[in-house]
């Protein structure tokens, strides 16, 4: 009896072993990020392995810019659309997350979701596509590593530059190219407002560019640009 117990308690400590060297190669990343920026994403890898499984030959449209070449129109549109408490908390909103978990419950269905512009950072930066039962809980530790070690305007940038706005349409400046023809610190309020009202669909709204929704959204953006506080 006593072997068949020692195995199981080797087999766990490995186990915990392997998460620990992950969180810190994690870690690791997420450092080297303060100060060097991140050529791709785990979210950008999947779309372009999506789409050259289609054709072989497709390339993602994605450019990085420094966050002083970003229009601030662009930066209160998001953080208006996406996260209004942004440079207040501490990667988490917790009062968003009860309001989306209780629409959701209301509605029987998601809905809402309550993720902040970190752990939508997180998610994309690392996290595949694919659903694990795991895969919340990583994001919460990632998300945790963001905000310990980034200050909030590194953490825009870098969320700026990855964010996916259409079918392998990545970053501010590819976006604001693709959809207006001019750089990210050209982007107009009324052009900043829609390309933030594309983020949750940004693959549908690419084809439907006038959908009913996504304009009333645009409207409703706008209106609360004035008050959004950006990094």
């Amino acid at each position: 009896m006593r072997k068949p117990k020692s195995l199981f308690w080797r087999i766990v400590l490995l186990l915990f072993a392997l998460f620990v060297l992950y969180q810190l190669w994690l870690f690791a990343h997420v450092c080297w990020w303060i100060k060097f920026n991140p050529s791709s994403s785990a979210f950008m890898d999947d779309r372009l392995e999506m789409m050259q499984d289609k054709n072989p030959k497709a390339e993602l449209k994605q450019k990085w810019v420094p966050y002083n070449r970003i229009s601030d129109n662009l930066k209160q549109a998001l953080i208006a659309a996406e996260d209004a408490k942004f440079v207040d908390h501490e990667g988490f909103d917790w009062e968003g997350i009860a309001k989306a978990y209780e629409k959701n419950k209301k509605k029987g269905k998601i809905v809402a979701g309550g993720s902040t512009i970190s752990q939508q950072l997180a998610k994309n930066l690392f996290l595949s596509t694919k659903r694990t039962p795991w895969r919340k809980g990583e994001e919460v530790i990632i998300t945790l590593m963001l905000e310990a070690v980034m200050n909030k305007q590194r953490i825009f940038e870098i969320y700026l530059n990855v964010i996916e706005w259409g079918n392998g349409v990545f970053g501010a400046e590819a976006a604001a190219r693709h959809y207006f023809g001019v750089s990210a610190a050209q982007l107009s309020p009324e052009q900043a407002a829609k390309l933030a009202a594309m983020v949750p669909n940004p693959r549908y709204y690419d084809k439907h560019r006038e959908a009913r929704g996504m304009l009333a959204k645009t409207s409703v953006i706008l209106d609360r640009m004035p008050d959004a506080d950006i990094p």
